[in-house]
Order: structure tokens, then C-alpha cells, then sequence
């Protein structure tokens, strides 16, 4: 298999994921127990891993689609970071709790720009979807070093 074949596959079955997801947030309930939290908010962020990797290559419907899924799973940060969630092999640090206004303000900033990623998404301004990618790289950067272990 070729390397452009082979990212073509990745790119489809990343966005294949990101609509499951999608379909996934419109029903979020929050997790019950703190190891569901962990479980979630992992997963939650190796998908918009996942996504911004691959991000600034997409454009029309893919786009659309990896700023949405984006979009949904920031909305839904603060639900599964519950208080006494540092369990099994969290990353988490006490800081989130400790300073939630910050940690949530955060959280804040990569959803607008997820919104402003999909709004230019939808538009088909690039330049904007853009910047929008680099904007919500950054609020992961800023998060991981301020709240994560490693």
C-alpha cells in the first residue's frame, strides 16, 4: 500500500471516529465514577490529538467535520474532569481543582476557537480554519502544562 493510500485510510477512519463521536456528544451524559471520568476524558483527548494532527491537511466536509467533533469535546472538558478524578493512570493534577477558574478558562478558549474553526470551516476560509488549529494546539499546550503530569 502506498503512503498516500495509506494516509487517505487514516484520514477516513479518523473522520469516520470523529462522526461517531459526534453522534456520541449529542447524548453526553457526564461519567458516573471517577475511573469512567478518566476513561472518557482520555479518549476525549486522543481524538483531538488525533484530529489537530491531521487538522490544517482537511478542507470542506472534513474539516467541517474534525472542528464539530473539536467543538463538542471541549464543551464537555469541565464534565469529566469531576473532583477526586486523579485515579488508575490519570495525568491529572491537583492544580485542575485547585485552580478551576483557570482550568476552565482554558477549556473555554479552545471551544470559541473550535467554533471559530468550524464557522470559517463552513465558510470555506482556510485562513481562519486555520488559525483556528493553531489557537486550539496552543489551549491544549497551555493545558497540559499547567494540569498534566508527564
Amino acid at each position: 500500500m502506498t503512503r498516500s493510500k495509506f494516509s487517505g485510510f487514516a484520514i477516513a477512519g479518523l473522520l469516520a471516529a470523529g462522526t461517531m463521536a459526534v453522534l456520541a456528544q449529542d447524548a453526553f451524559t457526564a461519567p458516573a465514577t471517577p475511573e469512567e471520568a478518566v476513561e472518557v476524558r482520555q479518549a476525549m483527548m486522543r481524538e483531538n490529538g488525533g484530529i489537530l494532527r491531521s487538522a490544517a491537511g482537511l478542507s470542506g466536509e472534513e474539516a467541517i467535520t474534525a472542528m464539530t467533533t473539536l467543538r463538542d469535546n471541549f464543551s464537555h472538558i469541565p464534565d469529566v474532569f469531576p473532583e477526586n478524578s486523579i485515579v488508575g493512570d490519570s495525568k491529572a493534577l491537583p492544580a485542575i481543582w485547585e485552580n478551576w477558574d483557570d482550568f476552565t478558562a482554558i477549556a473555554e478558549s479552545g471551544l470559541a476557537a473550535a467554533e471559530s474553526g468550524l464557522a470559517a470551516a463552513e465558510a470555506g476560509d482556510m485562513a481562519a480554519y486555520t488559525a483556528a488549529v493553531q489557537t486550539i494546539g496552543g489551549t491544549c499546550g497551555q493545558c497540559h502544562q499547567q494540569f498534566r503530569a508527564e
